[in-house]
Parts: C-alpha cells; structure tokens; sequence
C-alpha cells in the first residue's frame, strides 16, 4: 500500500506541476480491503504509550504550511506518547481526489475538506461508528450531545468523517473578515471611519494620492486579491455576499425563514457589489496582476510590504504578513474591518451556523489498523492531546502560574508574534488539529482554556502597532467591531458548504457548470469598461438561466431542508 500511495503522490505531482496551489463499503467496521491487524495489546489512546511504532499515511486537502514531518517538538511528542508518525502528502489542486478514487488506492488517514462524498460514493472510507463505542472515549466525550449530527444522511446513518474544522462550542474571540488596510495608511490618513466599501477606497485613495511609492521607491498597490483557481471565491466573489448582510453558505443564499435557494450571484444587491470592483478598476485602484498573478507572486508582493489594502480572508496571507512581522515591518501589517456595500446592510460573519459536523478525518478502506488509527485520533481529542497540540510542551512552551492558570512563556510568546512560521515550524503547534477538538473559549477540568485564544491573550498577541490602531477605533480587539453573534439567530442548516451532496447528482452537475461560467464572466465584468457593466451583467444572469441555474437552486433546497429535518427542524 505504501507503494501505491507513493505512486499516487507521483501522479498527483505530474498532473499539477502548473497549477501548485493552497458510499458505503457494506456499513461494517471489517469492510477493509486491506488485511485488517488490529492490535490487540492497544485498550485505548491511554495505552498507545506503550504500543509498538506504525506509520499511517495522510492526506489532506489542505497544506499544513511549514510542515515539518513530524520532527517539530509536539510532532515528536505526539509520536513518543501513541508511536504513531504520519507520513503525510498535501493536495497540490482540486483533481487529486479524483486521481486517488481512479487509482482505487488510498491513503490510511484522509483530510478531504468538501469532497468527502466523492469518496463514500466510491466506497473509499470505513463507517467509524463501531470503532468510536469500542476506540474512542474521547471522541464521544468532545462530539457529546453533537454525535448525532455526524450521521452521514437521514438514509445511511454511518460516520464516515470525524469532523476537526468545526470545533465543538466554539466562541469567536477574534476575526480578521475580509477587507484590510495597511495600519500606515490609516494613521497617515487620520484614521478614518471604515465601514463601507466607499469609506475602505477613500482611505486607500487618499493615502496613494500622497505616497504613490514606498520610502525605498516601489511603486505602491492599491487593493490587490487573489483570483487564482478556486481562490477566486475567497478574494472575489465571497465579499459580494458579506458586503451585502449574508452569511457564509458557499455559493447559494438560503432565506432563513422559507430556506428558498438562490444562487448568490443572481442577489441584485450583489451586482452593484461587481459594480464596485468594476469601478476601482476603472480608476487604477485595483492591482492590475490581480486576476493573473498566482499565489506565491501574491504573497511575494504583499511581504514587500507596498501593497496598501487586501481582499481575502486572513490566511490567505499570513504567510506574507508573518514575513512582515519577523523584518519588523508591523505599520506594513494591516487592520481589519467589518466592510458593507452601504450603511443598510449588518456584516454576518460571526453568526453561528452551531456545531455542523462536516469537514474532518476519515479512515480509508486500505488502512491497514483502523483500530490503531481511531485510538491515535481519539488521543489528539483528548485534553492531554489537544492542550500538546494547542499549546506545546509544558515546561519549553507554557507553565502554570501560582493560580493554576497555564500561561505561554514570554519569550515563546514573543516568537510568536515577531516570527510565527519559525515559531510554528520548530514547535509544530497547532499542526495537529485533524480530531474532535473544542473551540475557544472552551475549559478544561483545571480551568484553562484548551486553546490559546482568549480575550487577553488575544490583546497580549497584537502588536504594538495594532494596539495603537486599534485605540484609535476604541475598541481592544477587532472582533469588536463586528456585529456580534447574539445578533443572530444560529442557522438551521449549519452551512450549505458543508451539506454532503452526492458527487454525481445533478445538483453536483449544474453546480460546476455555473462555476465555469461565473469564473469566466465576473473577471471580464470587473475588468470591462463601466459603460459595458450593465449589459454584461445582463447577459451573465441570462447565461446563468439558459444553463439551469434554476433547477440547480430547485435541486439543493432539497438537500438543505433535509439537513434541517435531520437536526431536528421544521420544514413547511
């Protein structure tokens, strides 16, 4: 197997040099292709301690930036307490699951962000149903009155995902949305209020009008986002429903009330969102690489630290403003604002969609000890394991204080700050967040918050320089700018990203269709002359409709009103 899975890296290599970026198997817990030898002398992640060491190979559909083969100090921890290693292969685009499924090889541990349908279809992953009551304490302990929700359909009751992404009880403590300013254009310009999409360009507008270069003579950008691939969607057109008092729910609006679907982009309000772009365009705001240049040429520009105002949610780049910090260009580094189209519209970033399930860690057909592999998963659930994830090791990066409570060292904390990637690459903190894990906010039995963020650690993580920003706005943290979460009900659906639709519905079909068409027509919408907006616009929603958007829309109502039904929920 290992073979196939190093073949599988090969081919995954071949297909995307260009492009480098970011089911049922019978419902039985011995469905196992592979030769199923699960250890017997393994009673729980307690007793991984003394178990002999195996290798499990992992792929995630998602980089794990600066890793570091689980030689990093809470990597080699993790290791010595359950004799596991991960040997682990990064997707490098969107077809390496597809060439996995073609291969009919897989690898132990999967990660697949939203194409785990993709493999149930394929009958790639075991039902971890049976192996949680017998394996995993842990995780029912952390999933607890939630379990029900990781069922994978009202008519296959198996859990096929154990979901990491969405943390259990999660509170915001912080956002960083997604419109960000240089905090040197802001003091240069007074700093002034930033709410709408026309305060956020005066800002940027004013300060290039004085400092069209930097002091080491770069020409300056404006407003730069990155369109590259799937990106698009982050940068590009997700901003066109938060501007415009709509949540997260990927690429359709659901009226909370009727959960009618609308394929967001046909929201009129959201056309005078593109009318925007086209508009900055037009006045040589917008970077002019913006829709050609590729990820690495982006964060490149951005670390020079010239470009004034970004559009993209924050890791997007924090690799670039992580090279800002540690050169200690902390005025090049940016602040964050909750941006609308207008006044009359509520930015619903932090309303809840409660705990979804969804996106997380299955185990494939081809794992050679699912037992093995379920007690490694429940161990990072467990406090032990997610307080070594989370924090580090005790002694080198966190102490407890004379009051019991667990505190960062301040020269760690210090690295921190000044140079995360170092900081992340040596300790391999927050690597290991692929299990059931809580959210912020939430208390272990000492106490302590299982993770690092809360409200005054959040203050003691800022910059002198964001602190300044931020008094300036009158508030402590960002998040506070923002409408908060109480000023929404909790979303009944979750979030329709997250909704397993099957991979060759027909939904599944028009979805991509209007995707092709969307990310062809919007850059040419944004980069026409404004006199053209309009009739482009026209002719885009037009397309959208010869091409069935409408029946797309008629089709994923379905699978959101079951969602709602499967959690419990009326549905008219």
């Amino acid at each position: 197997m290992k073979k196939s899975f190093r073949l599988l890296t090969i081919l995954m290599i071949v297909a995307s040099l260009v492009t480098l970026a970011a089911c049922s198997n019978g419902g039985n817990a011995n469905g196992n292709k592979a030769n199923n030898n699960q250890s017997q002398d393994n009673t729980g992640s307690q007793g991984q301690q003394e178990a002999k060491p195996i290798t499990f190979t992992w792929f995630s559909a998602d980089p794990v930036s600066n890793w570091n083969n689980m030689q990093d100090k809470v990597g080699q921890e993790i290791t010595k307490r359950t004799g596991v290693t991960l040997e682990a292969q990064f997707a490098l685009d969107t077809n390496a699951i597809p060439l996995m499924i073609a291969s009919g090889d897989y690898p132990d541990l999967i990660s697949p962000k939203g194409d785990a349908a993709q493999l149930v279809d394929a009958g790639a992953l075991i039902d971890l149903r049976p192996y949680l009551e017998e394996y995993g304490p842990n995780l029912l302990k952390v999933y607890g009155p939630y379990l029900d929700r990781l069922s994978w359909s009202a008519e296959d009751d198996s859990i096929y995902i154990l979901p990491s992404l969405n943390a259990v009880d999660h509170q915001y403590m912080d956002i960083a949305g997604a419109f960000h300013i240089q905090h040197e254009a802001l003091k240069a310009t007074g700093y002034p209020e930033i709410k709408t999409v026309k305060d956020y360009e005066n800002a940027i507008k004013s300060f290039l009008d004085k400092n069209p270069t930097t002091p080491d003579g770069q020409k300056r950008v404006g407003i730069t986002f990155l369109a590259d691939g799937w990106r698009i969607m982050i940068g590009v057109t997700n901003p066109a429903f938060l501007t415009t008092g709509a949540p997260d729910d990927g690429e359709v609006y659901i009226d909370p009330e009727t959960y009618e679907v609308t394929y967001h982009y046909r929201r009129p309000e959201e056309k005078e969102y593109f009318r925007w772009l086209n508009h900055i365009n037009s006045i040589g705001l917008l970077d002019p690489e913006a829709f050609t240049q590729k990820e690495d040429q982006y964060k490149a520009k951005i670390a020079t630290g010239r470009v004034v105002g970004v559009i993209d949610q924050d890791w997007g780049f924090q690799d670039a403003v992580n090279s800002l910090r540690a050169e200690g260009k902390f005025e090049q580094t940016y602040a964050h604002f909750p941006v609308t189209l207008n006044e009359n519209f509520k930015d619903h970033q932090l309303q809840s969609s409660g705990f979804m399930g969804g996106w997380g860690t299955g185990i494939s057909v081809d794992n050679p000890d699912p037992v093995r592999a379920i007690q490694f998963l429940d161990f990072l659930a467990s406090d032990e394991g997610q307080i070594l994830n989370n924090w580090g090791i005790e002694g080198e990066h966190y102490y407890y204080d004379d009051q019991g409570v667990r505190r960062i060292f301040p020269e760690v904390q210090e690295l921190k700050n000044n140079d995360p990637a170092t900081f992340a690459k040596e300790s391999g903190v927050g690597f290991y967040g692929i299990s059931a894990r809580y959210g912020d906010g939430v208390k272990d039995s000492t106490g302590n918050y299982y993770t690092t963020k809360w409200p005054e650690q959040v203050i003691e993580n800022y910059s002198a320089v964001e602190k300044e920003t931020l008094a300036q706005y009158g508030v402590n943290r960002w998040i506070e700018l923002w409408p908060q979460p109480e000023e929404f009900p909790v979303k009944a659906w979750g979030a329709a990203w997250d909704l397993p639709v099957p991979s060759d519905s027909e939904y599944a079909i028009l979805a991509k269709r209007m995707e092709e068409i969307t990310f062809q027509r919007i850059p040419q919408i944004i980069l026409a002359d404004p006199s053209e907006f309009d009739s482009l616009w026209d002719a885009y929603m037009q397309e959208l409709i010869d091409n069935g958007v409408e029946k797309m829309e008629d089709e994923f109502e379905v699978y959101v009103k079951d969602r709602v039904k499967l959690w419990g929920g009326k549905v008219d």
